[in-house]
């Protein structure tokens, strides 16, 4: 494969793109819950309207710059699922909910007290979800403490707690699984119930939200569920192909590489190494035992076993050594994980049919 662009780039087939939005949406809706995809993935207002105009009800973040640039590109309604826990940060959510319709997410008694003072200083406000730590042991409220912490939350006269959300991934039982089913019916009954237990102290919870690419759908099959908040089903990736969640043709992001070098047969070095290529999620750990930094499409037996900053090199098993890579050739890659990827990248190229247009991610690098 021979395409006349620079290299290293990221490519997104806009046909998969599409389809991909289309079908977690009908599917989504078939369950009769809300869709709210995280835009971590795309980073892209263009590719969040979209998936809006597919029937969601709008996007998350998990930063305040990131909810800059969306609500900046017209953007509605916007779920910072992240806690905000400096005055700067907090006054600038408010700026943005003076805007359009904006959640923030919360998940200390010092956060919330933070929260209280700034928005009071404002005289506004803030629509405020509690985050749950449903066993991932990142940020989130501990399970059996969430309970006191909403009712602190709900007695704070400038903040409307509207909901529960958690994140959770392939988790069951406290340990990575390949068992996304068993994972997401498991994530949805543990909020439901803790959601039912908020209700029944008098404190009104509206929004149950949960849900990763892997667990989304069968997360939003537990009746209670209100919401879902897949990201990576847009574009999709090796780590999903192996979850089982989707086919590799399901893929629409890419790498495209130049092969640069061939110092042996069995090894071909090509122009992106680790500032091209995510890293974080690495072969051969547990659950999945992925092979290499990526499929390499078109070559069975060929891996990206080893990246330096600006080189990867590519291992040839006996079906890639006969296909005869010449330097100058062309490879295109899906990494095991797309989100991490793209972030790496000032711009990604569409490719509709043989027309590619370079996009700039204007949401990329925003991390404050």
């Amino acid at each position: 494969m021979t395409i006349s662009l620079e290299t290293p780039c990221v490519l997104i087939d806009t046909d998969i793109l599409a389809r991909n939005i289309a079908t977690m949406a009908e599917r989504v809706r078939q369950n009769g819950v809300k869709l709210r995809p995280h835009a971590k993935t795309h980073k892209l207002p263009s590719v969040a309207q979209q998936q809006i105009d597919a029937g969601a009800v709008g996007i998350t973040v998990a930063k305040v710059s990131e909810a800059e640039v969306m609500a900046a590109h017209g953007i509605p309604n916007i779920f910072i699922a992240y806690p905000l826990v400096t005055a700067s940060k907090i006054e600038r959510a408010i700026r943005i909910s003076e805007q359009i319709e904006l959640i923030v997410g919360v998940d200390s008694l010092a956060g919330a007290q933070l929260m209280e003072q700034t928005a009071a200083k404002h005289g506004h406000t803030l629509q405020v979800r509690l985050e749950i730590d449903t066993g991932l042991r990142r940020t989130g409220v501990p399970y059996e403490e969430a309970a006191a912490l909403a009712a602190e939350i709900a007695g704070m006269p400038h903040l409307r707690l509207t909901g529960i959300y958690t994140f959770r991934g392939a988790l069951l039982a406290g340990k990575p699984t390949l068992d996304v089913a068993a994972a997401g019916l498991e994530e949805g009954q543990l909020m439901v119930q803790l959601a039912d237990r908020l209700k029944a102290a008098g404190i009104a919870i509206a929004d149950v939200s949960v849900g990763s690419t892997p667990t989304a759908l069968y997360a939003a099959a537990v009746e209670g569920v209100t919401e879902v908040r897949p990201g990576t089903y847009v574009y999709q990736d090796r780590m999903q192909a192996q979850l089982g969640v989707c086919e590799l043709d399901d893929c629409a992001g890419s790498v495209l590489v130049t092969v640069v070098s061939r110092p042996s047969a069995d090894l071909a070095i090509v122009d992106g190494g680790s500032k091209t290529f995510a890293t974080d999620v690495q072969p051969g750990t547990n659950p999945l035992q992925l092979r290499g930094f990526g499929h390499i499409h078109g070559l069975e037996d060929a891996l990206l076993v080893r990246m330096t900053e600006e080189h990867g090199m590519v291992e040839l098993g006996p079906l890639a050594q006969a296909a005869d890579l010449k330097v100058g050739d062309q490879l295109r890659i899906i990494p095991n994980h797309i989100c991490s990827t793209i972030n790496l990248h000032n711009h990604v190229v569409m490719q509709r049919g043989d027309t590619f247009e370079r996009v700039p991610v204007l949401a990329r690098g925003m991390l404050e």
